[in-house]
């Protein structure tokens, strides 16, 4: 077992994972839509929509190797799960969600990442867990980077879409108490955007095995079917990025396996309607379910299952989804109190009430001073190969301010301005650990107590 110390610093080093986009991975993923088209036919069950068209991503986009630093990834899963349903105390579930896999991958510049004897052992008891989280991770960090480099002018930023999409829809029955359930929809937006004008929004479905390509077809298949579920604009104009990322156990490569659904749609223009007002609080819509296909003649075809939002939701979508990064962002903090002030009560607003963080008012709970730049957040001590380290997640002082208030519209004034000045990943002395920052503010810290043996004491958790 590595000593802790070498933990935190590998956590720094860059390394590389394989990208595979071509028409080969497209005729495949048509193949294993063609065959679950045909076993749920014999199966009589209710067929599905996906999407109509699917191309590989150009390899300027997102190169076919393609270097990753793993505490990037870890801070890009953590803030992604930061509004998760399964709960989450003070940051506690989102640390937890990095730290478990600090030494699950391992790699170098000069190699390819792959799962190391604690990722196996991991794998061999959540499988099914380990290759899901990772590989939110892995495809939303490739997701950022490729809008980066197609809208170099815009900032790009992942929501959760579940979150997002219940500002506006039942999703369940636990919800408004009917019987009332999408199966399928896509678990991230990625909102491209520059202050003061219309957003882009694409929804993305992210997967991941521990098998083979084959596997990991099958999951585009049913990927193109989660991102499906969501229009936004004229139908099937919605564009989308689907993700499976295969982590193999037999020591061979870990890829990611990537293709992309063009289209015009997802752009949040107010062609009627209102201006977007990203200060206002935010609003429990009841938006009409299904999504309407256009009309052929003098008959108006019947609705399909999804989410539509239609020009006249534009206004309210935007500022929604602006609300839901601000509350993703809080709940980072271990803020309730400013979570809370983000979310609609079918969003969760009564999960983070009863939580105040104490930076809101005259004393902070946990304050850091990194770069020569003030964060707050919150933190929490583990066992990581017995000694004690603490785990920091927060964002910048004065993007913790703005959001608290609800100014959300001067926030993003903020990051957009600072995205390319902000980002910093290292190992960093002064704080004596692992350092991402993000170009939305956060901030993902670790470091090794002092006054510990790296020996851990007889009998001591891990």
């Amino acid at each position: 077992m590595k000593p802790t110390e070498e933990v935190l610093q590998n956590l720094t080093q860059p390394s590389n994972i394989s990208v595979h986009s071509d028409d080969a991975l497209v005729g495949k993923v048509k193949a294993a839509i063609a065959a679950d088209d045909k076993k749920r036919k014999e199966n009589e069950d209710e067929p599905l929509r996906r999407k109509p068209t699917l191309n590989p991503i150009p390899p300027t986009e997102l190169p076919r190797q393609f270097e990753v630093t793993l505490w990037d990834v870890l801070h890009t899963l953590a803030r992604a799960t930061a509004l998760s349903w399964r709960g989450a105390g003070r940051g506690l579930a989102e640390h937890w969600g990095a730290l478990k896999y600090t030494q699950a991958l391992a790699g170098g510049r000069d190699s390819f990442l792959g799962l190391t004897d604690e990722g196996h052992r991991i794998a061999d008891h959540y499988k099914s867990l380990q290759s899901g989280e990772l590989g939110i991770g892995f495809a939303l960090t490739l997701a950022e980077h490729m809008l980066g480099s197609r809208f170099p002018d815009h900032s790009v930023t992942i929501v959760s879409a579940d979150t997002a999409l219940r500002a506006g829809w039942a999703l369940t029955s636990r919800d408004r108490g009917e019987k009332v359930k999408y199966r399928y929809r896509p678990q991230y937006f990625a909102e491209v955007w520059r202050p003061g004008e219309p957003s882009l929004v694409i929804p993305l479905s992210c997967k991941g095995n521990h098998s083979d390509s084959a596997t990991s077809a099958e999951q585009l298949a049913s990927a193109s079917a989660h991102a499906e579920a969501v229009h936004i604009g004229a139908w099937s104009e919605t564009p989308g990025l689907l993700f499976s990322t295969q982590l193999p156990t037999d020591g061979r490569t870990m890829t990611v396996h990537a293709l992309q659904a063009p289209g015009s749609g997802g752009h949040l223009s107010p062609a009627e309607g209102r201006e977007p007002n990203l200060n206002a609080p935010p609003f429990q819509a009841n938006v009409m379910p299904d999504i309407h296909p256009p009309t052929e003649g003098l008959v108006a075809p019947e609705p399909v299952r999804g989410c539509h939002v239609q020009p006249k939701d534009y206004a309210w979508f935007q500022e929604s989804l602006a609300h839901t990064t601000a509350a993703g962002l809080m709940a980072f903090t271990g803020s309730g109190h400013a979570t809370a002030r983000h979310l609609t009560d079918r969003q969760g607003h009564k999960r983070f009430t009863g939580l105040e963080h104490a930076a809101s008012m005259s004393i902070q709970d946990a304050t850091h001073t990194l770069f020569g730049n003030e964060y707050v957040g919150t933190d929490h001590v583990f066992r990581l190969n017995g000694p004690r380290v603490e785990a920091f997640s927060g964002v910048d002082a004065e993007v913790f301010r703005l959001l608290a208030r609800g100014d959300v519209e001067e926030y993003r004034a903020l990051v957009h301005a600072s995205r390319h000045v902000r980002l910093r990943l290292t190992f960093d002395k002064d704080w004596g650990g692992p350092v991402s920052v993000h170009a939305d503010g956060s901030v993902l810290a670790l470091r090794l107590l002092p006054g510990q043996d790296e020996e851990p004491p007889p009998g001591s958790l891990r």
